[in-house]
């Protein structure tokens, strides 16, 4: 138990921290609980855009896929990922859809990059479906949040800059 407890990361209150389901929290302490008779000890993490809470044992923090916030190597591979092409399989859209929401459930910042760049339309291109649109603004959303986290601005400076990168990327490609 000891070994588990030794490479399982440390979080301390105040601590900025990426679950994958739910995105950017903020550790806010570490509670001892009782649960069915035996003592357990959990992060309390609060997601202030869910206005939630949520408790997770730290023997299971790491298997869980909670880590902290990415690197400044990572935030520039991701910026780097948005100004790539396009890549659109030609499988049924539920299909793409499923895959879509598993990398942005998989709170991995290059994946989460990969579908907002999928996803991203410009002004010249057809209209979104409501599912692409609802799919683009949620791995938008979750990436902000980790560059704000990260770079220490607001959530709209961080759209701005990841909007930027995406025109930059539509210049880009209109000069090739």
């Amino acid at each position: 138990m000891t070994a588990t407890t030794k490479s399982s990361p440390t979080f301390r209150a105040g601590d900025h921290i990426v679950y994958p389901a739910h995105g950017v929290g903020r550790v806010v302490g570490v509670e001892k609980q009782m649960v069915a008779g035996h003592p357990l000890e959990v992060f309390v993490i609060q997601f202030e855009q869910d206005k939630m809470t949520l408790r997770v044992p730290t023997a299971k923090a790491k298997s869980c896929g909670m880590r902290p916030l990415a690197s400044s190597t990572v935030v520039d591979n991701a910026m780097k990922t948005l100004t790539g092409r396009a890549r659109i399989k030609r499988t049924m859209w539920s299909r793409r859809a499923q895959e879509y929401e598993a990398k942005i459930n998989s709170g991995d910042l290059i994946q989460i990059a990969e579908v907002v760049r999928d996803l991203h339309r410009g002004g010249d291109q057809p209209e979104q479906s409501y599912s692409e649109r609802q799919l683009y603004e949620s791995a938008l959303d979750r990436m902000a949040r980790e560059l704000a986290a990260v770079e220490k601005i607001n959530r709209d400076q961080a759209i701005a800059k990841l909007t930027h990168s995406l025109t930059m990327k539509k210049a880009a490609t209109a000069a090739a």
